[in-house]
This record gives C-alpha cells, sequence and structure tokens, in this order.
C-alpha cells in the first residue's frame, strides 16, 4: 500500500512541511445573508469553493430558477402566429395542410359538386355586408362607448386595472395621472384597408342594377352581427379573435371561394368584395403588427381566453358561407 507521508531528502525540510498550517477552503457564504449567485460566475468555482451538498443545492436552484416557461405553438413569433396556428388545426386535412379537425357533421363533409347559385350567392353577399357594417362600425363608434372603458393607473412600479362607466370617465377626461384605453383597443384598428362594408354595398348595388332582387339579411348573419356587438361590450380578447378571423379568413379562402363562384355564375367578374386598395400583404402586416401589440398587455390566460374563441368564429362563419349553396 502506497504511504501517505510525505518523500523528503532532508529531516529538517520533512519537519518544516508538518509544522505549516493546514490549508483549508474558506467558509461558504451564509445563505441566511445576501448571496448572489453572480458572485461565483464559473461552476468549477463552485465546486471548489462550496461543500458538496452545498453545491448540489445551489446547482438545483439555479435550475429551477432558469426553467424555461412554457411555449404555446408560435408564441414566438408573436400572437398572431397563435391565432393562426390554432386557425390552421381547425380545418381538415383536406382544407389545408396543417388541418387536424375530424368530420362529424354532415356540413363539415367537403361539398362533392360546387353548385352555387346566384340568389344563394346574394344571401352570403348581404349577410356578410351585416357582419362587417357591425364590426367596422364597433370599430369606429365614439370614443367614450356607453359601456365604459379600461383605466389604467401608472404608477412608478405597476399597473392597476381598473373597469369605469363613460360617465365616471367623462369627469376625469383632464386628469393626467390616468390614460385611458378601449376595450380591446378598438381605435387602433380603423381605416386598416382591410374593410369591407363599402365594397360589399357596391357589389349589391351592382346586382341591382342586373335586375336582381336584393334580399333582406337572413338569420345567420343576424346572429353572428348580435354576438359580435355582445362581445364588444363585455369580452374584449373574445372580439379581437373574431376580428382576426373575419378580415384574414376571408384575405385567404375568401378570395378562392370568390374566385370559384365568379367563374360558376358570373361569367368571371371580380366583385369589389375581393379588391383592396394597395398592396394587400403589406395591409395585413400592419393589422399582424398592431394586434400583436395590443395582445402584449394582456395576460396568458386573456390570451389562451381570445384562442378559445376560434372555434366560434369558425360556426359563425361557416353557416353564412353555406348560403352560397342554398
Amino acid at each position: 500500500m502506497a504511504s501517505l507521508t510525505p518523500i523528503s531528502h532532508s529531516h529538517s525540510h520533512s519537519h518544516s512541511l508538518l509544522k505549516r498550517p493546514n490549508v483549508r477552503p474558506p467558509p461558504p457564504p451564509s445563505f441566511f445573508s445576501s448571496f448572489i449567485l453572480k458572485d461565483f460566475p464559473y461552476s468549477k468555482t463552485l465546486s471548489l469553493k462550496l461543500p458538496r451538498m452545498l453545491t448540489r443545492n445551489v446547482v438545483v436552484s439555479a435550475t429551477t430558477a432558469e426553467k424555461p416557461r412554457k411555449r404555446y405553438p408560435g408564441e414566438a413569433k408573436g400572437f398572431v402566429e397563435e391565432m393562426r396556428f390554432v386557425a390552421m388545426k381547425l380545418h381538415t386535412k383536406e382544407q389545408a395542410k396543417e388541418g387536424e379537425k375530424e368530420v362529424k357533421q354532415p356540413e363539415e363533409r367537403p361539398v362533392q359538386r360546387w353548385e352555387p347559385s346566384v340568389d344563394g350567392y346574394l344571401k352570403f353577399l348581404v349577410d356578410s355586408k351585416l357582419v362587417y357594417d357591425t364590426l367596422e362600425g364597433i370599430i369606429d363608434k365614439a370614443p367614450f362607448p356607453s359601456c365604459g372603458v379600461t383605466v389604467v393607473l401608472l404608477s412608478a412600479k405597476s399597473s392597476f386595472f381598473f373597469r369605469f362607466p363613460a360617465s365616471v370617465v367623462r369627469s376625469n377626461e383632464k386628469n393626467k395621472v390616468i390614460s385611458l384605453m378601449w376595450s380591446a383597443s378598438d381605435a387602433e384598428f380603423r381605416d386598416t384597408g382591410l374593410e369591407r362594408s363599402e365594397k360589399l354595398a357596391k357589389d349589391l348595388q351592382w346586382f341591382k342594377e342586373q335586375g336582381y332582387t336584393i334580399p333582406e339579411p337572413s338569420s345567420p348573419g343576424v346572429t353572428y352581427a348580435e354576438y359580435l356587438k355582445e362581445l364588444s361590450e363585455k369580452d374584449p380578447q373574445a372580439f379581437i379573435c373574431h376580428f382576426y378571423n373575419i378580415y384574414f379568413a376571408h384575405s385567404a379562402g375568401g378570395r378562392m371561394i370568390g374566385k370559384k363562384v365568379a367563374e360558376k355564375i358570373l361569367d368571371k367578374k371580380e366583385l369589389e368584395f375581393y379588391k383592396w386598395d394597395g398592396d394587400l400583404s403589406q395591409l395585413l402586416q400592419n393589422v399582424r403588427d398592431k394586434l400583436n401589440k395590443v395582445a402584449e398587455s394582456w395576460t396568458r390566460e386573456e390570451k389562451n381566453h381570445c384562442l378559445e374563441e376560434t372555434e366560434k368564429s369558425f360556426k359563425y362563419s361557416g353557416d353564412i358561407l353555406r348560403l352560397i349553396l342554398s
């Protein structure tokens, strides 16, 4: 067995080694004082300076603190990407490669024969106009709606959110301590270039000039319009979900449907409903940026609530779309 006795060439040298004080590691820092992990920037230093059990505890603590929060699909790119991801999942495989929806109801099955009628298409356009009239009317409403506004009280360290009736807010308009925000930040979405109401009015006028009778709005459009009004007064996150899906779906799948209908029954005439003033891709990007900005102030729970509304948006829009084949 190897000896633990120091090897030396002289007795005096050996004696001096034995008399030298033991070198001990410095005592570990007290965890009941102000221990800051940044004081020990390298893991090797930690393992040398601290006892074994203490090192293990520090590593576990640091790992726990740095554990990343669960990321939602699309979250890294902004909330609009989260909405897009959820919307695509609600398509069937036939509709989109990202689709995951299973067909359960007869109306969810792909149309075997695409046979639109002018009467059915007019119903679709009329109900669509009612929805856009309602949506754009909500966006253009007065600065202080009767339902009240959200008030943000700002301090040096935090923000507090309260809900006040419009009458109370009016009496505080000049108070510089508060900043006022619209429910769902409606003012952010005025004059985006995506508006469809005026375009639809021109199309319906064209049909009237061709001798067609313009019908009254039917149940699908009326029901959806009333629901949007209800959401605008009490549920801004859900309202934003419908705003996004209505405009963005029309700019994608809606255009494809319009083209098919035009080929079948309108001698390929392109309606104003499917035209935009300016670069559509840029208009959409501008709205994406605004939506992402609005959602930055939402909690994760509010964002999830918005995403959960997507299925209802699809249902209401689908009911109106099916009028084309009626």
